[in-house]
């Protein structure tokens, strides 16, 4: 009966650096000399994944211009979506960097807005055909005498109407002298139009000839008094030059409290009817200012 006997030594990792520490050379000061690139071998662990991934019954076996070599089509897909999505941040990156975008956008944001106005004003003119964007400028159809005329009255309305510009005013008024009004009447329409315009702060006593639901006023607390609910903050009386009207706080609206005297700029004041009166009230959506608050002199 014959037998084969396989013997193998089995050498610790101490005894092999022991080996390769008698085997390495010297420099002239007995010190061991270290190469300048150090070679790297693979683990174990990754030799055994290097072998299961190539042995993988889907991976590539071969390199190819459209493909990975030991890669399964799984493990591509990963790789080239990570790839990608690396690229797309740093393309984002770049672009966010770039000099002059925040002026860009502003030009196609201001663009976009002109037109939109543009398309609501030509579908305006079919009722206002001076709101017609492509209608030439009103004061190209003026005679010199009434073109003089239309300049002198905005230059004077433009020193009464805050906001408005000269150019602005002679328009309107070169637009309502064309549509065949006289300079006297067209001077008047157009300042009380300009004057009770949205977002205008208008005179008390115009409050009740304006046609929608909120006004900006101002003037001066003349009077306050109790109120007869628990829902009102405050009410009073405001006036200016013009008129007064009733002055409405709502406890819910959190507006500041107000003094008798005080000069106040209300915008947003909603309207109301009382008894065949209009007076207006202060609420969440309204803002007060106080003109002669904090001032240096006081």
């Amino acid at each position: 009966m014959s037998s084969k006997n396989v013997s193998s030594e089995v050498v610790s990792a101490d005894e092999q650096a022991f080996e390769k520490h008698d085997e390495a050379e010297v420099d002239e000061d007995g010190f061991e000399e270290v190469g300048e690139t150090p070679k790297f071998q693979a683990t174990v662990q990754m030799e055994v994944q290097a072998k299961v991934d190539s042995n993988h019954p889907d991976a590539r076996v071969e390199e190819g211009p459209d493909h990975m070599f030991g890669k399964t089509l799984e493990q591509e897909e990963r790789i080239k979506a990570r790839e990608a999505e690396l690229e797309r941040i740093s393309a984002q990156a770049e672009l966010g960097t770039q000099e002059g975008r925040e002026k860009r956008t502003r030009d196609i944001a201001a663009k976009q807005s002109a037109k939109r106005r543009t398309e609501f004003q030509r579908r305006r003119a079919s009722v206002d055909p001076m709101a017609d964007p492509d209608r030439p400028d009103p004061r190209a159809e003026l005679k010199q005498e009434q073109l003089a005329a239309v300049n002198e009255q905005s230059m004077r309305l433009a020193e009464k109407l805050d906001g408005w510009s000269r150019a602005a005013i002679s328009r309107r008024l070169a637009e309502a002298v064309v549509m065949g009004r006289d300079m006297t009447s067209a001077v008047v329409g157009v300042f009380e139009e300009l004057q009770t315009a949205p977002g205008q702060v208008i005179p008390i006593g115009k409050v009740e000839d304006v046609n929608r639901k909120e006004v900006s006023i101002e003037g001066t607390v003349t009077q306050l008094w109790d109120a007869d609910s628990s829902a009102i903050q405050q009410v009073g009386l405001i006036e200016d030059e013009s008129g007064r009207t009733k002055v409405t706080v709502w406890e819910k609206s959190n507006q500041p409290w107000i003094e008798e005297g005080e000069r106040v700029r209300i915008h947003g004041a909603a309207r109301n009817w009382y008894q065949e009166r209009v007076s207006v009230a202060l609420t969440g959506w309204s803002t007060v200012h106080f003109p002669e608050r904090g001032r240096w002199w006081e």
